[in-house]
């Protein structure tokens, strides 16, 4: 990431004080710069079908 691009964006573009940039998540941030909207998390049901798609395998 371009974290000089983004705290200039957050600090002269948004008018954030630091501790406010640095207290945002990046999606927090991302969004509040219009980047697009941001995903929500992934849920248990698509976890378990990830899961069974790709099992773990023993390493042994």
């Amino acid at each position: 990431m371009d974290w000089a691009a983004l705290l200039r964006a957050g600090l002269r573009g948004l008018h954030l004080r630091p501790a406010e940039f640095w207290s945002l998540s990046p999606a927090e941030l991302m969004l509040m710069l219009g980047a697009g909207s941001v995903e929500p998390p992934m849920g248990r049901a698509r976890l378990e079908e990830l899961a069974r798609a790709y099992p773990d395998r023993d390493q042994r």
